[in-house]
Order: C-alpha cells, then sequence, then structure tokens
C-alpha cells in the first residue's frame, strides 16, 4: 500500500520530470543542429588572394567590394590634370573640394586662376577667365554628346573610387580572368552598360568600361594607384580614357595633399559682365 500510495506517484512525477527534461535535451540538440545546417547552406567567405576565385559567389564577392567604399563625409585635394589627346599634353592644377551627397567643388589654374565649377544635385555651373563666359544649367552639358544620364551621384563615384553601379543591387555575372574579378549587369536596361574590374587582394575597383550608346567609342576609367587615409582607400591617381576606334584622348588626375578635414568652404560667384553660353 505504501509503494502504490507513496513510492509510485513520486517515480510516476520523477519519469515525467526525467522525460521533459529529454524532450528539451533534445529540442536543445535538434534546435543547435538547424543553426550549424543553415550556417553551412550560407555561402563561403570570400577570402583576399592573389588570383580571382572561380564561380565566386557574386552575393558575397560585392558586400566585400562595397566594405571597402570609403565612408567620409569631407574631401579635399590638389589635383594635377593633365591631358593627352596622343598630339599635345596640357597641364592644369585643380583645387577639388567635395562634400557628399551635396556638393563638388573645383577651381582649376595655369599659373594664374583661369576657371570654377561648382556641382550639385540639381545641376552644373562654372565660368572661365578666358573669354569671360559663364554656364548654369543641367546635367544635358554632359549627357547629349554621350546618350547617357550621368548624375551627380556618379561624378562622385568616380572620384572616391567608386562603381557608377552598385553591384550590390539586381543581378550580376562574373567573368573569367586570371588577374581581376570581372562583373557584368544581366538583365538591366540602361544606355551605361559597366563592365567591371575588382582587385581579387583588396577589393578595390581597378577599372570601369563603358560602351557608348549608338557608336563606337569607348569610355575607360582606370584607378591606377590609391593612398591610404585615415584607415581607407582612396584614388590617388585616375586616367580617364575615351577611344573611338582609331585614336585615345585621355585626362589623368593625381591627386596630391588630400585631406579629410571636418569643414569646408566652397566660394562660388559669377563675375559680373561674364556672357552666359548655352550647349
Amino acid at each position: 500500500m505504501f509503494i502504490i500510495t507513496e513510492i509510485l506517484p513520486l517515480f510516476t512525477r520523477g519519469l515525467l520530470c526525467f522525460k521533459m527534461k529529454c524532450q528539451k535535451i533534445i529540442f536543445r540538440f535538434f534546435f543547435i543542429g538547424i543553426i550549424f545546417l543553415l550556417s553551412a547552406c550560407k555561402s563561403v567567405a570570400v577570402l583576399p588572394s592573389k588570383t580571382p576565385v572561380k564561380k565566386v559567389d557574386v552575393s558575397a564577392l560585392a558586400s566585400k567590394i562595397k566594405a571597402k567604399y570609403p565612408k567620409i563625409n569631407k574631401l579635399r585635394s590638389r589635383i594635377r590634370a593633365i591631358y593627352d589627346d596622343g598630339k599635345r599634353e596640357q597641364q592644369v592644377i585643380i583645387q577639388l573640394r567635395l562634400e557628399t551627397q551635396q556638393k563638388i567643388w573645383m577651381s582649376a589654374s595655369m599659373v594664374i586662376p583661369i576657371a570654377k565649377l561648382v556641382i550639385t544635385k540639381e545641376g552644373i555651373s562654372f565660368y572661365e577667365k578666358f573669354q569671360k563666359n559663364f554656364f548654369k544649367g543641367d546635367f544635358r552639358l554632359i549627357n547629349e554628346p554621350f546618350n547617357t544620364s550621368l548624375s551627380f551621384n556618379d561624378i562622385e563615384n568616380l572620384l572616391l573610387g567608386k562603381p557608377f553601379l552598385d553591384p550590390t543591387i539586381g543581378r550580376w555575372k562574373q567573368i573569367s580572368n586570371p588577374q581581376y574579378y570581372i562583373l557584368i549587369p544581366q538583365g538591366r536596361k540602361s544606355n551605361f552598360q559597366p563592365t567591371l574590374f575588382f582587385d581579387p587582394t583588396s577589393f578595390l575597383l581597378k577599372e570601369q568600361r563603358f560602351l557608348i550608346p549608338g557608336s563606337l567609342q569607348t569610355l575607360i576609367i582606370s584607378y591606377k594607384n590609391h593612398q591610404r587615409i585615415q584607415d581607407m582607400q582612396i584614388p590617388q591617381e585616375i586616367e580617364i580614357a575615351l577611344f573611338d576606334g582609331e585614336q585615345t584622348k585621355k585626362v589623368t588626375l593625381d591627386f596630391t595633399r588630400t585631406e579629410l578635414p571636418n569643414k569646408l568652404y566652397f566660394p562660388f560667384e559669377i563675375p559680373e559682365g561674364y556672357n552666359q553660353i548655352s550647349f
């Protein structure tokens, strides 16, 4: 009787507790197993290497590339710009000031100041002192000759070493190459279709190539060198080349004295008596 009334209930309760603990343990192991299984199904991290990985996870690569973008607010630099059309060279010194997503300011000189330029999201303004002309208008100034749709963001990205199109957005395809990760967009309708080249060790953008719509011209933007400033990689030498099938015209931008100041000023006022021009 004692066994029935006292021990059996205790044994039953103990057995139930034991079962409940086992169920909890089993559930925990099952849950942990699911986590490991899902983790194993995720993309393998893209690691730096001397040569590109064949059939790389493009999504993981794009995330790695974007993580290398310089995260700056303001930039100031002195640029030595050299124009070369194969027949002659001409050099201009440009003072650059840039506030991301706000304004790009340039002052050009050849011994003496010759021109100033301001670019915002709304448009472009500049004046030049030789013939005392000025322009105020939208981005058709640079888009109509090439049948493109460049914006403020594109020009800013060019100067900061970022691609015109974000490889983390949309579908991209890897093109096999022994030296670079090469990406091209898939299923995207755009006048400007880029081919992007990335370094497999640093994941920095090395080159952007574009076919100019309706022509035989190719625009090539190459990033020859980078400089490390505040643990960020910022372009030090950019080469912009336009090839028409026969002749190449190029501009080389050599960035010196690059700084990331806390404050910047953008003085710009069109002098009186200048003539407005249109294109």
